[in-house]
C-alpha cells in the first residue's frame, strides 16, 4: 500500500511503487502449459481460455490457478466539467445509479449474479466533484494520492480476481482529456459518444461538438504541465480513475490478476503504462468498449480484448462478463481429467 512519505511530495510515495512490483511466476506458467498437453482435448483447442489461464496462474503464482473468491469493484465519482453539458444525463444521475446498484437493480448486479461474483461500489466524494478540468486542476496532489491510496483498499478484504468498473457523468470527457494528453493527436481522435453522455439524438451533434471543444480547452489549459503521466491524472482526471490506478497498483502487489472494464477504467492503466509498461502486464481488457477510440488505446496498451460484445454501459459490465468466462477456463483447467485418468487415446 502507499507509505507515509514525510519527507518528499505525495506523488514519490507512489513512484517509489513501481520499483517493488512482483513480476509474473513463469514456473507456474510452465505448470499450466504442462498440465493442457494432458488433458482431454486437442493441443490449444480452448484458444482464449487456456491463455487466461497461463496468465491467472502467472500473476496469481499459482501452478494450480483457481477463480474462488472473485470480486468487481465500481468506483463512482463526480466531475466538475459534467456542468458544461458533455451528457444528456445531469450529475446526478451517478447518485442515482449507485443507489440502483444497492437496490440490485442495475445490470451489473444481474452479471454479478449470475456469475457468482462479489460486487463493491465505493461512493467517492460524490457531493464533491472534481475541478473544471477547463480552468483548474481536477485535483490537488495530495488527493489524488489520497483517492489512489482509497483504491488501494479496495482489495483489502481479499480475492483472487479483481474486475474494475467505474461510474460518473462525464467519465469519458475527462478520460478522453487524458488519452489526449498521454498520445497527443487531435481532440475529436479521443473524444467519442458515450452511453452515459448522449443518446443519438437532434442534439447529439452538438453535445459532441461541445465535448470536443471542453478537451481542448482543457488541454490548453494545463499545457506545460502534462509531461508527468500522474500530473495528466490529478490535473484531467477523476476520483474514480484515481482511484482505479490505486486498485491496479494494489493488486500487482498482492499477486491479483485485474479485467478492465470499458474506456475510462483503462485511462487509469494507461497513465500506469505510461509511466512503466510493465506495470499492467498482470492486466487483461476484459472486453473492447463500442467507443470509438477504446481500441486504439488497447493497441497502445497491448492488450487484447476478452470479449467483443458492443457494450458501452461502464459499471464493470464487460469486466464482470469476461470474469465469468475466466472463471469458466479455470474449471476447466482444473477439472478436466487427463488422457490417463479417463482413458482416452491420444491422438497418433
Amino acid at each position: 500500500m502507499i507509505p507515509t512519505n514525510t519527507t518528499g511530495m505525495p506523488f514519490d510515495d507512489v513512484r517509489g511503487l513501481f520499483h517493488v512490483l512482483p513480476g509474473p511466476d513463469e514456473f507456474a506458467v510452465a505448470a499450466v502449459k504442462a498440465r493442457n498437453r494432458e488433458l482431454t482435448k486437442p493441443v490449444g483447442s480452448l484458444g482464449a481460455l487456456e491463455t487466461a489461464v497461463e496468465w491467472l496462474a502467472a500473476w496469481q503464482g499459482n501452478p494450480k490457478p483457481a477463480v474462488r473468491r472473485p470480486l468487481v469493484v465500481v468506483f463512482a465519482g463526480n466531475h466538475g466539467v459534467a456542468s458544461r453539458g458533455v451528457s444528456a444525463f445531469p450529475p446526478a444521475v451517478t447518485r442515482q445509479m449507485l443507489d440502483n446498484f444497492a437496490a440490485g437493480g442495475g445490470a451489473i448486479n444481474q452479471i454479478c449474479a449470475s456469475y457468482d461474483l462479489g460486487f463493491k461500489v465505493f461512493d467517492l466524494a460524490l457531493d464533491l466533484p472534481t475541478g473544471d478540468i477547463t480552468r483548474e486542476e481536477a485535483l490537488d496532489e495530495k488527493a489524488c494520492v489520497a483517492t489512489m491510496a482509497f483504491g488501494m483498499e479496495a482489495i483489502a478484504g481479499g480475492t483472487d480476481l479483481l474486475s474494475i468498473g467505474e461510474m460518473g457523468i462525464g467519465g469519458g470527457t475527462v478520460a478522453a482529456a487524458i488519452y489526449a494528453a498521454l498520445y497527443g493527436g487531435p481532440a475529436d481522435q479521443w473524444v467519442g459518444r458515450g452511453a452515459w453522455e448522449g443518446p443519438t439524438t437532434a442534439g447529439d451533434a452538438e453535445r459532441l461538438a461541445r465535448k470536443i471543444t471542453i478537451v481542448e480547452e482543457a488541454l490548453a489549459f494545463h499545457a506545460g504541465h502534462l509531461t508527468d503521466p500522474l500530473e495528466v491524472l490529478r490535473r484531467l482526471g477523476g476520483r474514480e480513475i484515481a482511484a482505479a490506478a490505486g486498485a491496479i497498483l494494489a493488486a500487482r502487489l498482492e499477486h491479483i490478476p485485474v479485467l478492465l472494464d470499458g474506456y475510462a477504467v483503462t485511462a487509469a492503466a494507461a497513465v500506469l503504462h505510461a509511466i512503466d509498461p510493465q506495470a499492467i502486464d498482470h492486466c487483461m481488457a476484459g472486453h473492447l468498449s463500442a467507443e470509438g477510440a477504446h481500441a486504439q488505446v488497447l493497441e497502445r496498451l497491448g492488450k487484447k480484448p476478452l470479449l467483443s460484445l458492443g457494450l458501452q454501459l461502464g459499471e464493470g459490465a464487460g469486466a464482470a462478463l469476461a470474469a465469468g468466462i475466466v472463471k469458466a477456463a479455470a474449471a476447466c483447467h482444473g477439472e478436466m481429467a487427463t488422457f490417463t485418468q479417463a482413458g482416452v487415446s491420444r491422438a497418433g
